[in-house]
């Protein structure tokens, strides 16, 4: 499951995000966004964990991480032309639509 997850992040084209339950579904796991996290937890070094975010209404995702990490994710993110909104993310702008 780790690694259908993991192949999914890596299919995120850079400057969009997808939501941690839309990398579970498209993993073959609907209901595993948790699990997500999990998966990204594992260190590979070419895996763009920065372009996942989590869900927060229909057109916003907002970068769940804080401190360190989530100062290296904005960075990360913006590095790739993606536009913060306070601490949100407008999904309807940066979010990927899954299609590999």
């Amino acid at each position: 499951m780790f690694d259908a997850m993991r192949a999914v992040v890596r299919r995120i084209p850079r400057g969009q995000v997808a939501t941690y339950g839309q990398v579970a579904a498209l993993a073959g796991h609907p209901r595993g966004s948790r699990q997500v996290a999990w998966a990204l937890r594992q260190f590979d070094a070419g895996l763009p964990w920065h372009r996942v975010v989590g869900k927060d209404g229909a057109r916003h995702g907002k970068v769940l991480l804080r401190g360190a990490a989530g100062v290296e994710q904005v960075t990360r993110l913006q590095t790739e032309g993606v536009r913060l909104h306070g601490t949100r993310i407008r999904l309807d702008e940066y979010g990927w639509d899954g299609t590999f």
